[in-house]
């Protein structure tokens, strides 16, 4: 049997760490539960993991299915990906991923005023898709299981990243009002940029291995 990679792990629970950005999202979980009863906000908690990783599990599974469907190269995809991830690292340097996060979340208390500060479901949108699983954490769990998913013990590690993370989420909106008066804006505004920077360089290597591959056949 191979051997547990933990590099493997430590890559994939950092990407999946920025791409899915607990931290960032709690803000919005806070604010589309305001009002909600505890037993309420701890349904929509609940939920939202759990809606978020079967679809994160769905697409490691039957995304190269899908892409071979399309005629779409892993390498071309891997390439891809890691410029999607690229444009979200320069987002988070910049704030600019958090305040689309805002706005789309004003947006719909605005259009549906039902859907903040009372016990309105949340858990399947806008929380699983696309807060928790959103275009960022597809991209990565489909790229690490194209070129890291063969084996038992690669999966392992992937799937372990991943879960680190989604349980942080988890715990993190269990204990959202706490933890946001705790954490205040500034601390949160500088981890965010600090993860960004750490997001840029693994989509360039994701890129650079896209384009190697492409160039010299894998």
């Amino acid at each position: 049997m191979d051997a547990f990679d933990l590099a493997l792990l430590t890559a994939s629970f950092v990407t999946f760490f920025v791409v899915i950005d607990p931290i960032g999202v709690a803000p919005i979980f806070a604010a589309l539960t305001d009002g909600s009863t505890p037993a309420h906000r701890r349904t929509m908690a609940v939920k939202s993991v759990a809606i978020a990783t079967g679809v994160l599990i769905a697409f490691a599974y039957g995304g190269e299915w899908l892409l071979g469907a399309l005629h779409i190269s892993l390498d071309a995809f891997r390439a891809a990906g890691g410029v999607l991830l690229f444009l979200i690292a320069l987002e988070m340097i910049f704030e600019k991923r958090t305040e689309r996060r805002e706005e789309r979340a004003d947006k719909m208390s605005h259009e549906d005023p039902t859907i903040a500060g009372t016990n309105e479901d949340i858990s399947v949108f806008p929380m699983a898709i696309p807060m928790l699983a959103g275009p960022g954490a597809i991209a990565s769990i489909m790229l690490f299981m194209s070129g890291d998913g063969g084996s038992v013990m690669g999966q392992a590690a992937i799937f372990l990243g991943l879960g680190a993370n989604l349980l942080a989420c988890l715990l993190i909106f269990l204990a959202v009002g706490p933890l946001m008066r705790l954490m205040g804006d500034t601390l949160a505004a500088m981890i965010t940029r600090i993860l960004g920077v750490i997001l840029a360089a693994l989509a360039a290597q994701f890129i650079f291995d896209g384009i190697r591959g492409a160039l010299l056949g894998g």
